[in-house]
């Protein structure tokens, strides 16, 4: 094997999306990870049951990477250009997790908060997302329900709805003050999402203390959901953007994003000794673009073979 490359200690400790080169230019790989300098530095170590990449580590030549705002926001990059085109030593198109949205219907007769496989709402009901990994979104409408249960807070609810409404504290509250409880969270706003999360923890904190861990582990896993789908994230916006291509030039590198019905489709990275027409980064992907773009400027002065 050969040594690990200058390039991977070039790479922050921050979520995003990698990407291998052989010397023809020619992508032999798209990854993700939570934290890209350990991640890609795996590579250069033991492969363990990753044995069948050593081939491919012979032939990198070089990395590029893209730093992401939260693990999801990775997640979405990484889904979106393997559904384009699939490298050599990729296996799956697209990845794993499927795309979900979060369904919340605020009818006072009949409330109810659950996931939806489109980003199509009925009239007077709206949809969140698209989010990705159907367990992960399930477990975060799991804690939102235990804050602010919405689903068995309607007048035609059964006694046993009507009971769990009660032992959560919504028994006596109005559906609509719910559904804004709900829809501040799943809008990002931050005192919501704050405040949901502090609950959550008090109550994983109370289980624990009682020794009820399983009770403890569960809430943990729904506050994690929670900061899952609340994330920063950009890359895909369905509704909230068009087409577009924005971009980011940084000592002779310049790096593209191109967007296509508000998902980020290609990912592109060339040598440029000045800042070409058209070059743009707008007000919401500033920061995002010129610190990929000086990543990229880093890495490109850091060839691998």
């Amino acid at each position: 094997m050969p040594d690990r490359p200058d390039a991977v200690a070039a790479l922050p400790a921050a979520p995003g999306v990698y990407r291998f080169r052989d010397d023809g230019g020619r992508v032999l790989y798209v990854g993700r990870a939570g934290e890209l300098r350990r991640r890609v530095s795996s590579y250069w170590g033991d492969l363990r049951d990753r044995r069948h990449l050593r081939r491919m580590v012979l032939r990198v030549a070089r990395i590029e990477a893209l730093v992401c705002d939260s693990t999801h926001e990775a997640a979405w990059a990484e889904r979106n250009l393997l559904e384009r085109s699939l490298p050599p030593w990729n296996r799956i198109v697209g990845g794993l997790e499927v795309p979900v949205s979060i369904r919340l219907d605020p009818s006072p007769e009949a409330p109810r908060l659950g996931l939806a496989s489109e980003h199509r709402p009925a009239p007077g009901v709206r949809c969140f997302g698209p989010y990705l990994g159907a367990r992960k979104v399930r477990l975060a409408v799991s804690g939102l329900e235990r804050l602010y249960p919405i689903s068995h807070a309607g007048p035609t609810r059964t006694a046993g709805e009507r009971e769990l409404a009660r032992v959560r504290g919504g028994q006596d509250t109005p559906v609509a003050q719910l559904a804004s409880a709900v829809a501040s969270v799943l809008d990002r706003e931050p005192a919501a999402v704050a405040d949901a999360l502090a609950a959550l923890t008090a109550r994983r904190d109370t289980a624990a203390g009682a020794q009820a861990y399983e009770a403890a582990a569960r809430l943990q896993d729904e506050i994690e959901a929670v900061q899952w789908v609340v994330a920063p994230q950009r890359v895909t916006t369905p509704g909230e953007a068009g087409d577009e291509d924005v971009t980011a030039w940084v000592d002779d590198v310049l790096v593209r994003l191109r967007l296509r019905d508000g998902r980020l489709r290609t990912w592109e990275q060339e040598a440029c000794t000045r800042s070409v027409p058209g070059t743009r980064a707008p007000d919401g992907w500033v920061p995002f673009l010129r610190r990929n773009a000086e990543l990229a400027a880093r890495l490109a002065a850091l060839p691998v073979g």
